[in-house]
């Protein structure tokens, strides 16, 4: 049996709870990736069929006001 694999304290520190939910923001997810958030997002809207409908949202002008 595999161990499961623990995010290291770099991934568990780009973690914030927003709408009751973990969720990394693309530029956190595009740095860890190593690439720029434009060509995350580039990607994505490449590929939405591959994605969930609950996968992503767009944080409203007061949550980010909020988160940061």
């Amino acid at each position: 049996m595999q161990t499961p694999m623990r995010p290291n304290e770099t991934v568990l520190d780009k973690i914030y709870v927003i709408r009751n939910q973990k969720v990394l923001l693309d530029r956190d997810l595009a740095q860890l990736y190593g690439i720029e958030t434009k060509r995350l997002k580039e990607a994505v809207k490449r590929n939405l069929s591959r994605f969930p409908e609950d996968f992503m949202f767009v944080l409203t002008d007061e949550e980010f006001q909020d988160w940061r």
